[in-house]
């Protein structure tokens, strides 16, 4: 993935009802090797990665980066947003220049089914929305993850095409600011 692009980082944290999307700090370095070495995080991402390649590998602070939001709740980290550019060679685009931004992210098991992934979702989309108007923002999930579809769909993201990648039916999304009722 490529940078986001030029913006001021990190920009003051986003709060919600819930939670503070902030930069990363390096007492998040463990739920960061946690969420790579999942194997339920990463049933729809490639499988988990070895718990001791990550030892290896992760940074003092990682996803210290333009774009990686990490996502605490009650002062501990629960996962990650993440805003990139899509790769122009992968398939999916909604621009002639294939530079649109992706937005992805990932949250622990013990966070699943508690609205945490939409609320994080929605607060980087209103920063994204603030930072780059206009801006076309895209989405691409395994069609089999029905959780991240529907959590895409509520977002205000709406199928553009499904297309092969990574040996799977891949869901693939542009972002209405506006996002649908109901």
């Amino acid at each position: 993935m490529a940078e986001l692009g030029p913006v001021v980082w990190p920009p003051a944290p986003l709060r919600t009802e819930r939670l503070v999307l902030r930069a990363s700090v390096a007492r998040d370095r463990a739920a960061f090797i946690d969420l790579y070495a999942s194997a339920e995080v990463r049933t729809y991402l490639g499988g988990p990665r070895p718990r001791a390649e990550l030892e290896n590998a992760v940074s003092e602070v990682p996803g210290r980066r333009p774009g990686v939001f990490v996502v605490d709740h009650d002062g501990a980290m629960i996962g990650v947003v993440t805003l990139d550019r899509r790769d122009a060679e992968r398939p999916g685009h909604v621009r002639p220049d294939a530079a649109e931004a992706e937005l992805s992210y990932m949250l622990l098991p013990e966070a699943w089914g508690r609205g945490y992934a939409l609320e994080a979702c929605t607060a980087a989309l209103g920063w994204f929305a603030d930072a780059f108007p206009g801006e076309p923002l895209v989405l691409c999930t395994q069609a089999a993850n029905d959780r991240s579809v529907r959590v895409a769909v509520k977002l205000g993201f709406t199928e553009v095409e499904r297309f092969e990648e990574f040996g799977a039916e891949q869901w693939f999304g542009a972002w209405s600011s506006v996002p649908p009722s109901g």
